[in-house]
């Protein structure tokens, strides 16, 4: 996929231990859309708070 210099996009991987790793692409690494992305990406990584939000999130679609 090719991105625009006004996109950006997150890339999440799951390895087979169940670890997370996020990457962000970006048509223009210095462009605005990439420094979201990257908050987002750090947010990700190091909000404990989040983390355990998204997990309930999921837990709750899994149980639909």
């Amino acid at each position: 996929m090719e991105l625009k210099e006004n996109q950006a996009a997150l890339i999440l991987e799951v390895g087979e231990d169940g670890g997370v790793s996020v990457n962000v692409a970006s048509g223009n690494e210095n462009g605005p859309a990439s420094a979201i992305y990257e908050t987002i990406a750090v947010k990700l990584m190091q909000d404990e708070n989040f983390q355990v939000e998204i997990m309930n999130m999921i837990e709750m679609d899994e149980a639909e």
